[in-house]
C-alpha cells in the first residue's frame, strides 16, 4: 500500500516546457499573513566573510561573527565543534560575537576551550557558567575587524549573517587561504561554517482568472560558485498545528535551480512536483526522476504554475541562496467550525522566569530630574516572566502600561530615592510575578549627569599648565578632558571626537569608540575624571581654515557597569594661525631680487670655472706664422692667426 502511494507520488511529476517571454502571469506576489508557514534553509554562504590560513602547529583560532537581527528579541543556537583529521586540536579559540539586537544565546562547545566576546547587553547567555570578555561597540565591520586584529592577532575566519537561526562552526580545520582575512560578499565558508536562516521575503498571490483548485509552493536556488553535482535536500510539511488537515487541497511543488542541482524530497504528502535537474525521494533514494526545463523568471515561472500545473494560488514564492536543505511547512488546515466556548482550565506554566536576564534588562536612564525604567513586553513573554507589575522601594510607586511596555519612573526625591555624593541614584525595583505573593527586589543605579561638568581644554605643550585658544598649523595640539566631580565610582572615556574646520575643509575624525582614527592622534593618559591626548594638524591646506570646533562625546559609566554609561557632548572653539602665508603671491621686487641674485650667482660661477680652467691647462709653446705682403694690411689678421697657432718647438702663450 506504501509503494503504491509513491507511485502515485511518481506519476504526479508533470514534465512542463519553458514559458513564453511574451506571457505574463496575473498575479502580483506580496507578503502573505504570518499563517501561510515559511520556509527555512542551511547554507555556508554569508553575506560577507572571509578565511585566513591558521599557522603550522597552531592551536590559536579567531573566528568574527558578527550578526544582525531584525526584530527586538531572538533566539539563537551556536555550536562549536572540533574537525576531525591530522591537524593540531584547537586549545585556544577566540569567537568574537557583535549582535545588532538582543538574543538569547545558547552555547554548545563540548569539550573545547572557547573564550568569548560579546556584548552582556545584547547577548544573554542561558548558561551562566560561560566566561566572557565585555565587547565595545564598532561603528562598522571595519572597526570591528580591526580591533580583533589588534587585540587578538590574525583572524581564522570572519561571517556576516542576517538573522541566523542556529550556526555551526568548525574549529581546528587546515585551511588553505592566505592572509590577511579580507571579508568579500557572499562568501563561501565551505565547511569552516554552516547556518540556518529564515528565508526572507517569502511573497504570494492568487490568480485573477482561472479555474484551478491547486496551491503551488516555488522554491528557487541561486547559483552557487560550484559547478560540480550537488544535491539539495527539501522536507515538505503540511501538517495542521490542530491537526484539522484539509482533505481536498492539492498541492504543487516547483523547484527551480542551476544546473548542476539534483533534489531529494522528503514527503509524506501527496505533492504533485515540478523540478529543473533530477530528482527523487528521501524513501527511494536511489530512484531518479529525470525533471524538465523551468523558466528563471519570476513571471515565467508563475505562469507555469497556471498552466502547466492548473494553480489557481502561489502560497509561497522565495529565493534562496545555495544550500544543502530547504524545509518548507506550509499549514494546510480546514476551515474552523465555530462552536460555543467551553470551560478551559488553566495551570500555571511549568518553567519559572529567568532571573539573570530579567534584571540586566531593568537598566535604568537617568534624566536631568527623575530615573525611568522601561520593559518590553515581548521581552517579558521570552523569559517566561509572568509579571503582576514593578515598583520602587516606596510600593506606592508602580508601573504603568505604555505602548506595550511596562514604565516605572520617579524624581530624585521621591519613591525611596538615594542620592549618593550628589550624582548616584540608587533605589531598588521590586518585581511582583503573579504567581507569587513575595516581590523579587533587584537594585538599580544610574548617574545624574545634570550634577556633573565636563571640562575641555587645548594646550601647546604636554606640560598641560596654560590653555590656548589658538592652534597652529603643523604642530601638535595637546588636550586634556575633566569631568567633575571626581569619585571613585566614575570611569570616564572618550566615546568620540572631532575637528569642525567650517566649510573650507572636511570635519577631521580624532577619536572613535576610544581608538584613535589616526597615526597623528595619540591617546597620552586616562584616570577616572581625566583623560589627555594629542594631534596634529597638517602644515599645508589649501584654503587655509581660520577657525575649529573640537567637538567630544566623554563615556561616563558607574563601577565599570556598561548599562549605566551615560554621553556628555563637550566643545570649545579654537583659532587657526598658519606660520607660513599662503593666501599672497610673490611681490615684484622679490622677483626682481630673486633674478638679480640668480645672475650673480651665475657670473660668479663662471668666473670660478674660467679661472679653474686657465691654471689647470700643461704648458705649450705657440710659433706664430709669418706672412707675406704688406705690414699694414695684415698685421692685425696674423697677430690673431698665430696667436691660435702653435709648434711642439713654441715655449711662449699666445694667449
Amino acid at each position: 500500500m506504501e509503494g503504491a502511494f509513491y507511485i502515485a507520488m511518481f506519476l504526479a511529476a508533470s514534465v512542463v516546457s519553458l514559458a513564453s517571454p511574451l506571457e505574463k502571469a496575473d498575479c502580483t506576489l506580496e507578503l502573505p499573513d504570518s499563517e501561510t508557514g515559511k520556509v527555512t534553509y542551511t547554507t555556508n554562504q554569508v553575506s560577507w566573510g572571509c578565511l585566513g590560513q591558521k599557522p603550522l602547529n597552531s592551536t590559536r583560532e579567531v573566528h568574527v561573527l558578527n550578526l544582525n537581527f531584525p526584530k527586538d528579541f531572538s533566539e539563537l543556537k551556536l555550536t562549536i565543534q572540533v574537525s576531525k583529521g591530522n591537524v593540531p586540536q584547537p586549545r585556544d579559540v577566540h569567537v568574537i560575537l557583535n549582535v545588532q539586537g538582543h538574543i538569547n544565546l545558547l552555547l554548545q562547545a563540548p569539550g573545547i576551550p572557547v573564550n568569548l566576546s560579546l556584548d552582556p547587553t545584547k547577548v544573554f547567555l542561558k548558561e551562566a557558567y560561560v566566561d566572557y570578555s565585555v565587547l565595545p561597540d564598532f561603528f562598522g565591520k571595519e572597526e570591528l575587524l580591526n580591533w580583533a586584529q589588534r587585540t587578538h592577532g590574525d583572524l581564522t575566519s570572519y561571517a556576516e549573517m542576517d538573522d541566523p537561526q542556529s550556526i555551526i562552526l568548525h574549529v581546528g580545520q587546515a585551511l588553505a587561504s592566505a592572509f590577511p582575512c579580507v571579508p568579500a560578499s557572499n562568501f563561501d565558508m565551505g565547511n569552516h561554517l554552516t547556518w540556518k536562516a529564515i528565508a526572507p521575503g517569502v511573497r504570494g498571490c492568487r490568480f485573477s482568472k482561472g479555474l484551478g483548485k491547486k496551491v503551488a509552493h516555488i522554491l528557487k536556488v541561486t547559483q552557487g560558485s560550484f559547478s560540480s553535482p550537488q544535491t539539495v535536500e527539501v522536507k515538505v510539511d503540511l501538517s495542521c498545528p490542530s491537526g484539522n488537515l484539509a482533505p481536498t487541497l492539492e498541492t504543487v511543488l516547483i523547484l527551480q535551480g542551476p544546473p548542476n542541482v539534483n533534489w531529494l524530497i522528503d514527503s509524506i504528502h501527496n505533492v504533485q512536483i515540478g523540478t529543473t535537474g533530477e530528482y527523487s525521494f528521501k524513501i527511494f533514494p536511489d530512484k531518479s526522476i529525470p525533471g524538465s526545463i523551468l523558466s528563471d523568471t519570476i513571471q515565467g515561472l508563475l505562469y507555469e504554475a497556471k498552466t502547466k500545473f492548473n494553480a489557481s494560488i502561489i502560497a509561497s514564492y522565495v529565493e534562496i541562496p545555495p544550500t544543502s536543505h530547504i524545509a518548507l511547512w506550509a499549514p494546510s488546515c480546514a476551515p474552523k467550525i465555530e462552536t460555543s466556548p467551553s470551560p478551559v482550565l488553566t495551570t500555571p506554566p511549568t518553567m519559572s522566569c529567568y532571573l539573570p536576564l530579567l534584571s540586566s534588562l531593568l537598566s535604568p536612564q537617568c534624566s536631568p530630574d527623575s530615573m525611568t525604567l522601561v520593559l518590553k513586553k515581548e521581552f517579558i513573554v521570552v523569559l517566561n516572566c509572568q509579571i503582576k507589575h514593578l515598583s520602587f522601594r516606596d510600593p506606592t510607586c508602580q508601573s504603568q502600561e505604555k505602548d506595550n511596555q511596562l514604565v516605572l519612573s520617579s524624581t530624585f526625591y521621591g519613591c525611596g530615592m538615594n542620592v549618593k555624593k550628589g550624582v548616584i541614584l540608587s533605589n531598588e525595583v521590586a518585581v511582583t510575578l503573579t504567581s507569587s505573593s513575595v516581590p523579587i527586589l533587584m537594585e538599580v543605579e544610574c548617574l545624574n549627569t545634570s550634577a556633573f561638568s565636563v571640562h575641555m581644554g587645548a594646550y601647546s605643550s604636554q606640560q598641560f599648565l596654560r590653555t590656548s585658544s589658538t592652534i597652529e598649523l603643523g604642530q601638535r595640539v595637546y588636550v586634556q578632558v575633566i569631568a567633575t566631580p571626581a569619585i571613585e565610582e566614575l570611569t570616564t572615556h572618550l566615546d568620540s571626537c572631532s575637528l569642525d574646520l567650517g566649510p573650507e575643509a572636511d570635519p577631521v575624525e580624532l577619536i572613535h569608540d576610544q581608538v584613535a582614527k589616526s597615526p597623528r592622534v595619540s591617546l597620552l593618559a586616562a584616570d577616572s575624571n581625566r583623560i589627555q591626548f594629542s594631534f596634529l594638524l597638517r602644515g599645508h591646506m589649501v584654503p587655509t581654515p581660520m577657525a575649529a570646533t573640537l567637538s567630544c562625546n566623554v563615556g561616563l559609566t558607574l563601577q565599570d557597569k556598561y548599562e549605566t554609561k551615560t554621553i556628555v557632548k563637550t566643545s570649545t572653539k579654537l583659532n587657526i594661525s598658519n606660520p607660513i602665508p599662503t593666501t599672497q603671491g610673490l611681490g615684484m621686487p622679490a622677483v626682481l631680487g630673486i633674478t638679480f641674485g640668480a645672475f650673480i650667482i651665475g657670473a660668479l660661477l663662471t668666473a670660478a670655472l674660467w679661472y679653474i680652467y686657465s691654471h689647470t691647462r700643461p704648458p705649450g709653446k705657440r710659433q706664430p706664422v709669418m706672412a707675406t705682403g704688406p705690414a699694414s694690411e695684415s698685421s692685425s689678421t696674423n697677430h690673431s692667426i698665430g696667436s691660435t697657432q702653435s709648434t711642439p718647438c713654441s715655449t711662449s702663450s699666445m694667449a
